[in-house]
């Protein structure tokens, strides 16, 4: 039996994006109907509460440098429950065994001033006049895309390929440096090379009054205080866990088939799904636009968090954590220490610790059983931190197909994507993967794409 009153609009998938669309619907006086396949809402983000401990297993923090998720925070009321991360801010880079902090006046590991970056140790001299070379190495005249790795390697060396881009520029993502696109994840870095003949030279120039609280924002409660913010917003009833959509038909708007539930009639339908579950259902639709869709690689991961007593950890822990090149040859991509990085996650006496696995580095991670994985973050990090005796608390987190892959050409699949869906008026597409990647791309699109489904029900 089918719904007798179509709604507004439907969105199909309960993580951040779906959440964020139906709110700013709502704002917008749309009805809206939220079709989540799984039993909990707010997909990567998810906050685990054990005694006392408080941990993140997929995403921790919200980055300043892009407003739409503090905006939204501040319209939820939650803004001022937002915190800054705990000083010192220091993060690292293992090589050769050993942690390196980042060079001072960094930007993304760059350099914007080259004093603090000649006293830093993780790069020997000819590295670093390599680097420092960037000032006069010419810009690019060719404009299309390049992998993360062509574009620092040109422009910095391949020291800084090694340490800098593979770790954390394509670590952000768990993905492969040689194929992400620079054009879609940084393109700051593009245009800074477009504008000033050099990237260095653009961020010397951009360089404004230092943010003394950093970067990074959480809740006392972990992101998941996000998530329960946006479903008070939101109504009970429009927010429909546990279904499972099967099905997508055109007929007068949306019939959306709901796998043992009655079909949804909408006026517009709003995909907040990953690139391969969106291409699923939109097969019967339009085969290449589902093709298109499909083409967008998405990797698995999996989060390990161990406490431990403080006494049983050598390392002070001053900063936020590390990251790990791939040719240091261990299981682990990052660690991060969260009693360390964010007040109140922690007893006191306990220290916090999350190490990263998978992505681009090991594809087949989630193959590993929890032992295996937790067993191979544990004795990775016991090496790198001098840990002894056994942790107080493991939680293992597996994130199958989660980190999506921006690609070399990415942008020029968004056009074929968008080309195609210029066809099937009132559909829409908004998710990780797509037009962006971090939360506050994905709120920010999915505010926009709501925006353009609102407006396209008012115009019927």
């Amino acid at each position: 039996m089918t719904e007798d009153v179509p709604i507004d609009v439907a969105v199909i998938g309960g993580g951040i994006s779906g959440l964020s669309a139906a709110y700013e619907l709502r704002k917008r006086k749309r009805s809206v109907v939220v079709l989540e396949r799984s039993e909990r809402p707010g997909g990567v983000i998810q906050t685990e509460r054990v005694g006392e401990f408080v941990i993140d297993a997929g995403p921790d923090a919200l980055l300043v440098q892009k407003p739409a998720a503090l905006a939204l925070c501040n319209e939820l009321g939650l803004g001022d429950r937002l915190f800054p991360t705990k000083l010192p801010r220091t993060a690292f880079i293992l090589r050769n065994g050993r942690l390196h902090p980042l060079p001072g006046a960094s930007v993304l590991g760059f350099p914007t001033r080259l004093r603090p970056f000649f006293w830093s140790t993780l790069f020997g001299l000819s590295a670093k006049l390599r680097m420092a070379a960037e000032l006069v190495i010419p810009r690019r005249r060719y404009s299309g895309d390049e992998s993360i790795a062509a574009f620092v390697r040109r422009r910095f060396g391949a020291e800084a390929v090694t340490y800098i881009a593979e770790p954390l520029l394509a670590g952000i993502h768990a993905g492969d440096v040689e194929r992400l696109s620079m054009r879609a994840l940084f393109p700051r870095l593009i245009d800074a090379e477009a504008n000033a003949g050099s990237v260095i030279r653009a961020f010397r120039r951009a360089r404004g009054p230092v943010n003394a609280d950093g970067v990074f924002r959480s809740f006392p409660n972990g992101l998941g205080e996000l998530v329960e913010g946006l479903m008070r917003q939101v109504p009970k009833e429009s927010v429909r866990l546990g279904s499972n959509v099967t099905r997508i038909e055109e007929a007068d708007g949306f019939s959306i088939q709901v796998e043992g539930r009655p079909p949804v009639r909408a006026h517009a339908v709003i995909l907040a799904v990953p690139g391969f579950a969106a291409a699923e259902l939109l097969r019967p639709l339009d085969a290449d636009l589902s093709a298109a869709c499909g083409t967008i690689r998405y990797l698995s991961t999996a989060t390990v968090a161990f406490a431990y007593p403080r006494e049983a950890v050598r390392h002070d822990l001053k900063g936020t954590g590390f990251v790990v090149p791939r040719v240091e040859g261990i299981h682990i991509t990052a660690g991060a220490w969260i009693s360390s990085k964010w007040p109140q996650r922690a007893p006191e006496g306990q220290v916090l610790l999350r190490a990263f696995l998978g992505g681009a580095r090991d594809p087949d991670v989630l193959s590993k059983s929890d032992t295996e994985l937790a067993d191979a973050a544990r004795a990775d990090l016991a090496n790198i931190l001098g840990i002894t005796g056994v942790p107080t608390l493991t939680r293992v987190y597996r994130w199958n197909r989660s980190s999506p892959q921006q690609e070399i050409g990415h942008d020029d699949l968004m056009k074929r994507i968008e080309g195609r869906l210029a066809s099937h008026p009132g559909l829409f597409i908004s998710a990780a993967g797509f037009r962006g990647v971090g939360i506050p791309d994905c709120i920010a699109d999915a505010r926009s794409t709501a925006g353009s489904a609102a407006a396209f029900v008012g115009n019927r």
